[in-house]
């Protein structure tokens, strides 16, 4: 088969597998592999100690896998809904139900399975593996990187998952897109903590979404406000993008909310054992982070938006067994006090 009538076939496969975009890229060093190599120099990694490792790798798909040709870019609308389910806490809306690995990688096994029976050898990945991803999604044209550094799409918006395909096979690359943020600022101001610290620079450290869920430790206080109502993730750099008018909500129903996640008040979510935690959270996402990071973040969120009917659950959580949890009860404890002094 042609490079073209490869490419054709691809993407007509991608298609049926229910990708709302598949675009073809030359493999070849990323177009910012020395922009992430200082990145990782300057230590904004942080606590995500997998970027900066196999950095060379990370930087160059022929070093993944041997006689690779072409990057098949692919994008998948997760978008669940426009709003927040609930009032009293936000979580971002990749994660409101399954854990999007299993339902992409499931796609992806079949894409590979039809590039098998063309001659090809694949690697694949849903940003788990060293693949620089935005630089081969903006070099065949699916979309363009925004300033927040986030993926944009001209329909999806911001509301799509990026996975990618190695293959050795020889495809017709797609034109790149160009940038259309113009002279929109809309995400960096947006921010919380300021983590966007210029067009396309992310201090990934001040992130709330690293620190709601990468971050092991204490929240460092300079952010704690900051992070207000949010107990995991924060998607304030999405909402704010223009392009989000064109965006729909997803046809896949294992994006859209589940009801347990939900039917919780944030105070409620102190009352959660191990095992109701590892229940409520299964197949989630949020899972990941595990019970005692999810309550030190629930704290942080009570310190910010709690009353007085939070306190008697709080004060007991500052003689708490663990210490990172105690010490965010002991703060939220605080907080609260000073927003409802006794008279």
């Amino acid at each position: 088969m042609t490079p073209g009538i490869v490419k054709a076939n691809v993407k007509f496969v991608a298609r049926q597998l229910g990708f709302e975009d598949c675009r073809i890229s030359i493999a070849t060093r990323a177009p910012h592999a020395d922009a992430y190599l200082e990145w990782v120099e300057a230590g904004h990694a942080g606590d995500m100690g997998w970027l900066e490792r196999n950095i060379e790798r990370r930087c160059d798909p022929r070093e993944v896998l041997e006689g690779c040709q072409s990057v098949v870019s692919l994008a998948l609308n997760y978008l669940p809904a426009k709003e927040q389910p609930r009032p009293d806490y936000r979580i971002a809306r990749y994660s409101w139900n399954d854990n999007y690995h299993d339902l992409i990688e499931d796609k992806l096994k079949d894409l590979d399975l039809a590039l098998q029976d063309m001659g090809g050898s694949q690697r694949y990945y849903v940003d788990t593996g060293p693949v620089l991803e935005r630089d081969f999604a903006s070099a065949s044209g699916l979309g363009w990187n925004g300033k927040s550094t986030v993926q944009i799409h001209r329909k999806l918006g911001t509301w799509f998952f990026l996975a990618e395909l190695l293959t050795t096979l020889e495809m017709e690359p797609d034109s790149p897109s160009g940038d259309h943020c113009g002279k929109c600022t809309a995400c960096i101001t947006a921010c919380p903590t300021q983590a966007i610290t210029a067009p396309r620079k992310l201090a990934a450290t001040r992130c709330i979404s690293y620190l709601t869920i990468e971050h092991k430790g204490s929240i460092p206080l300079e952010f704690r406000r900051a992070i207000g109502d949010r107990i995991y993730g924060c998607d304030d750099c999405l909402d704010a993008c223009p392009w989000n008018r064109f965006a729909q909500v997803s046809r896949e129903a294992s994006f859209h909310a589940r009801e347990e996640i939900f039917s919780h008040s944030l105070r409620d979510f102190l009352d959660l054992t191990v095992e109701d935690f590892r229940r409520v959270f299964a197949k989630s996402p949020i899972k990941r982070i595990k019970h005692e990071r999810f309550l030190r973040n629930v704290c942080v969120a009570l310190g910010n938006t709690g009353t007085e009917k939070d306190l008697a659950k709080l004060r007991e959580f500052v003689f708490h067994g663990s210490p990172l949890i105690a010490e965010h009860a002991q703060w939220a404890v605080a907080e609260i006090t000073a927003r409802n002094p006794t008279p």
